[in-house]
């Protein structure tokens, strides 16, 4: 195991899995500039480490992350607002970006910007004590931003919901509604992370690139134009050395051995 320790994200690297937590407890692991910054350069990181295949994204203290730090947020000129969000614009779209899934480990409160931050990630796991919600219409700052990814996890109406009223849901709704994947008890939720990310890593490396790339890109396009760009990333994949691994030693009755896998 090698472990570093940043000012707000710890990152650690076990075997085949590096994981990123929050650790600002204190701040309830508000998503400050420097903390979004700092998270977006981690993930970068351990995305571009040898033997990397899953990544999870896990917080310290009683919240996930209460979402944007709102003491950066007042008395600043329009510039300085934009900063934060084309910050946090840039963290989202680094979760799907990286080649690795990125699978979130949620132990408490995830709301505003804490509860989009869940919803980029490609897979989620939570306590059942956990909570998520978009409260931001109660302070006056619709959660715009956060609505981009609740949207495309949960749906029109039930984000709708969530966004008009400010309301939370438990995690047993949060996994109804598809924003996460499975609920456990508390002790229990490193566990059945570390379970889902040695799953996630079992597979070919470049079979996850090439899946979770194409994932992205198809799924908000037309059915024709998706299907037209996926037969030929489904053709090009078939091609690589890993995949005819694959196929090869499923007619054999065997396990594969794959050459994208350290």
């Amino acid at each position: 195991m090698t472990v570093s320790a940043p000012a707000a994200v710890r990152v650690e690297v076990e075997g085949s899995t590096a994981v990123l937590t929050l650790d600002n407890p204190k701040r309830r692991n508000a998503l400050s500039v420097a903390t979004m910054t700092e998270l977006t350069a981690a993930l970068r990181d351990a995305s571009a480490r040898d033997g990397v295949r899953a990544i999870v994204l896990r917080a310290e203290g009683p919240a996930f992350s209460a979402g944007h730090d709102l003491s950066e947020m007042v008395d600043r000129t329009l510039d300085e607002e934009r900063e934060v969000f084309a910050v946090c614009t840039e963290l989202m779209t680094t979760l799907h970006a990286v080649p690795q899934p990125v699978i979130a480990a949620v132990q408490g409160v995830a709301v505003a910007a804490g509860c989009q931050l869940v919803a980029a990630c490609d897979l989620a796991v939570a306590a059942d004590v956990a909570v998520f919600g978009t409260p931001g219409v109660k302070i006056g700052l619709f959660c715009s931003t956060p609505m981009v990814a609740v949207t495309r996890a949960i749906g029109r109406k039930r984000a709708m919901q969530l966004l008009l009223t400010g309301e939370t849901i438990d995690a047993a709704t949060a996994a109804d509604w598809g924003l996460v994947n499975q609920v456990v008890a508390p002790d229990a939720l490193d566990g059945a992370v570390r379970e889902l990310a040695a799953k996630v890593a079992d597979a070919s490396a470049v079979t996850l690139r090439i899946g979770k790339e194409a994932f992205y890109r198809q799924v908000d396009l037309p059915e024709d134009a998706a299907y037209e760009q996926m037969q030929e990333t489904m053709a090009t994949n078939a091609m690589t050395c890993d995949a005819q691994e694959g196929m090869s030693a499923f007619l054999a009755k065997r396990a594969p051995h794959w050459q994208h896998h350290e």
